[in-house]
């Protein structure tokens, strides 16, 4: 992208940043807006705690229900989706012998959150593993049907996967787990401002998705969507101000005026509500810089890098193009000690990008963002290339020009 563009983003210039799917990065015209949002809070506290922000979160919520497919009402505002996927794992009424259905592709942090479920609970996991790679949404949708079992209760997917970067077709999944009164929980941590959402829709039951990666607010915005009628199974993890006695009564109004869902979520006492607040601001960012001009860019550089890798080491893909995240992309890379690699890859080359083991993998899981450059790609080939003793005609051969 242009250095421009580059510019506008408060990253570092001596580190070739290629992991936006951890925790994102903030735009600074983005960033200014939230210090403003602090710098008001603390001017007059009262004011903007007591009196006003009832009435200001609603404005973002109103913006990304718009950019989400969903009706404000059904969407409150968590610190990130493992806060809401939280919420709702603890809320769901789960007894001994009940199933949570889930892959093999999730993100650790849920998967030690349903463990603790279970212990509380005496439910259990039953985990499916996903036929690899993944190139038929029948082949996926199959094996996740075969997993339901009449003691199923939960259906546990990643829209897009943290390990893999998949995107998974979970449209007839959660149909299938309706039609059969099984709750559908989705992390879809990385897919807004990453790919497109109609999560009314869609139909899941529960929805719980990130602002602050793909969408570029600062940390701490997020948001738990529910469609109406599960509305009242849920308990916030903090009881506060915003909870009442009716809570669970979809009819009822909150403490502020919202309903019951949307009040005994966000209003938890004192915290800084600024980064929620700066959700339109983001979204005008990337209108005012044709973000889907810039999404494409991004799509062809990650693609173009990862099918430069692949004839380096030869090794196959995870899946087809259609199921890969089109801004991140999991590339396998010869067995090797994934952490001294990480680690080298930072130290040496200072370049900042994941590289684990998953499974029976090894993987490099590359993220593109608009500051992102076809230079900084030639130098992660580079500097995979040295450590890994990838063979240099191979990867002239792979058209670095």
């Amino acid at each position: 992208m242009s250095d421009n563009l580059a510019r506008q983003f408060l990253l570092r210039e001596d580190v070739t940043f290629l992991n936006h799917g951890s925790f994102g990065a903030c735009p600074r015209p983005v960033f200014e807006t939230y210090q403003a949002f602090q710098l008001e809070l603390e001017s007059e506290p009262v004011e903007f705690l007591g009196r006003r922000l009832n009435d200001m979160m609603r404005i973002p919520r109103e913006a990304v229900a718009a950019e989400i497919g969903a009706a404000p009402t059904n969407i409150a505002a968590v610190i990130n989706a493992t806060s809401g996927l939280n919420i709702v794992a603890q809320s769901l009424p789960l007894q001994p012998g009940d199933q949570i259905l889930t892959t093999d592709h999730e993100y650790s942090a849920l998967e030690k959150t349903w463990a603790y479920v279970c212990r509380k609970t005496g439910a259990e996991v039953v985990v499916v593993k996903v036929p690899m790679p993944l190139i038929s949404e029948e082949a996926f949708t199959d094996t996740i049907i075969a997993g339901m079992t009449e003691r199923t209760k939960v259906l546990f997917l990643s829209h897009i996967t943290s390990p893999t970067a998949l995107v998974f077709p979970i449209e007839r999944s959660i149909a299938e787990a309706r039609k059969r009164g099984i709750w559908s929980v989705i992390d879809g941590a990385h897919t807004p401002g990453h790919i497109p959402l109609a999560l009314d829709a869609l139909g899941a039951d529960f929805y719980s998705g990130n602002c602050h990666k793909w969408m570029m607010t600062p940390k701490g915005s997020a948001f738990l969507h529910a469609r109406p009628e599960v509305q009242g199974l849920l308990d916030p993890l903090v009881i506060s101000h915003g909870w009442t006695k009716e809570s669970k009564d979809p009819g009822a109004l909150g403490a502020f005026g919202n309903s019951p869902f949307i009040d005994g979520i966000e209003v938890q006492g004192t915290r800084d509500p600024s980064a929620w607040l700066t959700v339109p601001a983001a979204i005008q960012y990337r209108r005012e810089n044709d973000w889907a001009s810039v999404q494409d860019h991004c799509r062809q550089l990650a693609q173009d890098t990862a099918r430069r890798l692949r004839e380096l080491t030869g090794l196959e893909p995870l899946s087809s193009p259609e199921f890969s995240a089109p801004q991140m992309v999991a590339m396998p890379i010869p067995e090797c000690d994934t952490a001294e690699i990480h680690k080298l890859l930072f130290e040496r080359y200072r370049v900042e990008i994941p590289v684990f083991k998953w499974q029976d993998h090894h993987i490099a899981r590359l993220s593109v963002q608009g500051y992102n450059s076809r230079p900084q790609m030639d130098r992660l080939l580079d500097a995979l290339s040295e450590l890994l003793d990838l063979r240099p005609s191979r990867r002239r051969a792979g058209g670095e020009g």
